[in-house]
């Protein structure tokens, strides 16, 4: 499972370079986990980003426990 989160950082994010510093590295890494944590779109889940779909979950289990 980890290979495609990997593979897509690879891709995604360390390729784009030249970097200037460890710095701008840096700021760039905490936006893409941050956008692949809680944006992306994943066909998993409907073609919903991860924290929308958590988000349904959610209020899915409060409905049916209030029933």
């Amino acid at each position: 499972m980890a290979e495609a989160p990997n593979g897509s950082f690879q891709a995604e994010l360390v390729h784009q370079g030249p970097w200037q510093d460890a710095e701008q590295v840096e700021h760039a890494v905490v936006q893409w986990v941050g956008w692949y944590n809680t944006e992306r779109l994943h066909s998993d889940l409907d073609h919903l980003p991860p924290e929308e779909f958590e988000a349904e979950y959610c209020r899915c289990l409060g409905a049916s426990s209030a029933a």
